[in-house]
């Protein structure tokens, strides 16, 4: 199964129009199915006092705060649109993820954009995961600082919308609604998870691959990989793991101002990825172990047979002293090899001679 590998651009065009467009760029060249940027507006997504996170505050120093730094990487909802136009001249799907009840109405009303990401910080806000739901659209949703139960609470909420668009909701009724054989059905249809560590750049320690394992077992739902480390080396070893989706942050130049860039791929690394990723697909395989047709020619070279150690007479009895294997394998097969060991040789055998009786 092909990965369905999304090149985020998030915020790295740093509010910069031909920069995102570069970006676009970049992410066809490298091969990506997707690229994904975040729409939001600042007044609608963060309060005036809001600190930055310690990541951003790593990477920016902290002179600002949550709204000042967003406020400056806002892209209008015109330029969505001639972002959206150029990725189809690219020909390379459009995606944004929506912060706010109306950027959710704007790419689903008016871009129509046929998936949904939900981010990882948005998981518990149950009206919009709700309200996204009764969108009735596939929804990609990440799973960064979330614990089983809230993966559990927001699912039941995402079931409910899907399901029910237009029914109001009422605690009772969502929780019961989850519990019934429609829930997961509509899931299924719906709903890709991602496994995601929230911290940029995410140190090796704390990724935990495994537990896409857990979480497929958990929710029998497609799973895959947002991934915040540095390097590429992580995201395809997530394929190797069975992910369906890989996300993976990518810039311009690392050097750039912005809470991203440090803990983003630049051009070259992002195509060398998805390049391991589309080897790691091939080199997986149909999972039956049986010899493959260039490994049918080496068999004679590589294996042995039973060998005349020393020369041996007709008649002479074939002993540990004078009976050897060696390559080739095209003779009698080394299990033979107890078999021969007393028994009468029928024909006279030179020194390093296969045994062919």
């Amino acid at each position: 199964m092909k990965t369905y590998i999304i090149a985020e651009a998030g915020v790295n065009h740093n509010g910069s129009l031909e920069m995102a467009k570069e970006l676009i760029k970049v992410a066809k060249e490298a091969g990506a199915d997707a690229v994904k940027f975040q729409t939001f507006k600042a007044a609608n997504l963060v309060t005036k006092q809001a600190e930055q996170a310690d990541y951003q505050v790593d990477n920016l120093g902290g002179a600002t705060s949550q709204f000042e730094m967003l406020k400056k990487l806002e892209l209008s909802y015109d330029e969505f649109k001639e972002l959206q136009a150029f990725c189809q001249i690219e020909n390379i799907t459009f995606l944004s993820t929506p912060f706010d009840f109306d950027s959710v109405d704007f790419l689903l009303n008016e871009l129509h954009m046929d998936t949904i990401k939900i981010p990882s910080g948005e998981l518990t806000n149950a009206p919009f995961i709700h309200y996204i739901a009764t969108k009735q659209k596939p929804i990609i949703l990440s799973t960064g600082m979330a614990t089983i139960d809230e993966i559990h609470e927001a699912l039941t909420f995402l079931a409910y919308g899907l399901a029910r668009p237009q029914e109001p909701v009422e605690i009772e009724q969502v929780q019961a609604f989850y519990q019934t054989v429609e829930a997961q059905k509509v899931l299924k249809k719906y709903i890709t998870l991602l496994h995601c560590t929230t911290q940029y750049p995410t140190p090796v320690a704390f990724i935990n691959l495994n537990a896409m394992q857990e979480m497929r077992k958990t929710f029998q739902l497609p799973i895959g990989f947002s991934d915040h480390s540095e390097g590429i080396h992580i995201p395809i070893g997530a394929v190797s793991m069975g992910a369906i989706v890989i996300e993976k942050h990518f810039t311009l130049d690392k050097a750039l101002e912005g809470p991203d860039h440090v803990a983003s791929l630049n051009p070259a690394e992002l195509k060398t990825m998805i390049q391991g990723i589309r080897d790691i697909e091939v080199a997986l395989g149909d999972g039956i172990k049986r010899p493959t047709p260039i490994e049918l020619q080496n068999r004679l070279p590589a294996r042995k047979s039973l060998v005349a150690k020393a020369s041996i007479k007709a008649g002479e009895i074939f002993t540990l002293d004078n009976l050897t294997i060696k390559r080739p394998g095209s003779g009698i097969a080394p299990s033979n090899y107890w078999s021969y060991i007393g028994k009468l040789a029928i024909k006279s055998y030179h020194e390093d001679e296969l045994i062919d009786e």
